[in-house]
């Protein structure tokens, strides 16, 4: 059978490949480290659990409206407005199945051929595609590890054309961890109301904070701004709800029903029990999310110190997220037993294939030279798994 034209313009997940050359590797018996996958370790915040049993023993098994219940709605509603001040009402939100989901719907509804849509690199791996599944075209602003991995406003002025019909913005960013502040979006404020764009903010890790590090979105810096913003979040991250596949949009009336057209002939609504358990995690996951970051912050301290002893590497530390993005242009050019390590491709595949360790290679978010590692595992795995990595390196010449 032959394939649509526009799956031929889109490739499989970097980071879901990474994860399947794994499961291979330890099919055959071989011990694996995955530093790949963006999944917290810990188990779903108990109040968020619980919800879902009750609701399966509460019979909440059935349909629900296809952009989700109003009672999720609302949940959503008060934390946009507690955490991001910002107020919508529940018209202007949709609940999707997963923040991807939710992404991909955005680019259905909004872009098509002859649509540019602007996204900063280094970048998820997911925006690009889905945009050219939408038949627009990703154009991409390179950002520099010396600004922070931040678009500069003389780079989105370059970018802007009359073709272009939006812009994603990821902060904290998957992968470098970096933050958009308030000053940044203030400078960008002017470009992005002279141009008929729609703007989505993926907020998906906003309360992966570190130190002094504070999320803001760019929909509360004015009305006008906000009128052309779309927020995406979920709580797959924040809760350590990966599986239940819950994400949420809020924006323009018209941009939410479009989606919600799209979504009742896509997939209906997200899964009754999800909803609930979100819904509850909304309302009463504070202190489950406060415990896990703070265990984050000590495992990326911990991973920085150790690659920052390793030749060849050196690392920031990130103010948000959970992955680390090293520098690793000073292995570039160095050999093996099976060959020279040309980019970071290579790299990743030496690593998990002689070293035993999964790593996710720059290219896949636009940035050669550099890895991703997520530090969302225990402390003592992710000590054995940097020492698999030193010592693999070590054996590079």
């Amino acid at each position: 059978m032959k394939l649509s034209r526009r799956m031929q313009q889109i490739k499989t997940s970097a980071t879901m490949e990474m994860a399947a050359r794994e499961k291979t590797l330890k099919a055959q018996g071989i011990d694996i480290i995955s530093f790949g996958l963006g999944e917290p370790d810990f188990p779903t915040a108990p109040v968020a659990a619980e919800a879902g049993i009750a609701a399966i023993r509460d019979g909440e098994t059935r349909y629900t409206p296809p952009a989700g219940t109003d009672r999720l709605k609302e949940a959503i509603i008060q934390k946009l407005k507690k955490d991001n001040h910002l107020e919508y009402e529940k018209k202007e939100i949709i609940v999707s199945c997963g923040a991807k989901h939710t992404l991909y719907n955005v680019s259905q509804v909004l872009f098509e051929e002859g649509d540019e849509v602007i996204i900063p690199a280094p970048y998820w791996v997911t925006y690009p595609d889905q945009v050219r599944l939408s038949g627009a075209t990703p154009v991409f602003v390179e950002t520099t590890e010396t600004d922070g991995f931040l678009m500069t406003p003389a780079q989105l002025k370059t970018a802007i054309t009359p073709r272009t019909k939006g812009i994603i913005l990821n902060s904290p960013s998957n992968p470098t961890g970096a933050i958009y502040k308030k000053k940044d979006y203030e400078a960008f404020s002017d470009l992005l109301l002279s141009t008929d764009l729609t703007i989505i903010s993926d907020e998906i890790y906003e309360k992966f904070l570190y130190g002094d590090a504070a999320h803001f979105s760019i929909a509360a810096l004015d009305p006008a701004i906000k009128k052309k913003t779309i927020v995406v979040n979920g709580v797959s991250k924040a809760y350590s709800m990966t599986g239940w596949r819950i994400g949420y949009a809020a924006g323009p009336v018209e941009v939410v029903q479009a989606m919600t057209t799209l979504q009742s002939q896509s997939t209906s609504n997200p899964t009754s029990i999800s909803q609930k358990a979100s819904e509850v995690a909304l309302a009463k996951g504070e202190h489950f999310i406060t415990e896990m970051v703070s265990a984050f912050a000590e495992r990326r301290d911990m991973m920085v110190e150790q690659l920052k002893q390793i030749e060849g590497v050196s690392c920031s530390s990130p103010p948000g997220s959970f992955y680390l993005f090293p520098n690793v242009k000073g292995l570039i050019g160095k050999q093996h037993s099976r060959g020279i390590i040309q980019n970071t491709s290579d790299l990743a595949s030496f690593l998990l294939e002689e070293g035993g360790v999964t790593t996710i290679p720059g290219e896949a978010f636009g940035a050669p030279g550099y890895l991703r590692l997520s530090f969302a595992s225990s402390k003592s795995v992710l000590s054995a798994g940097l020492e698999k990595i030193k010592i693999a390196i070590s054996r590079l010449s």
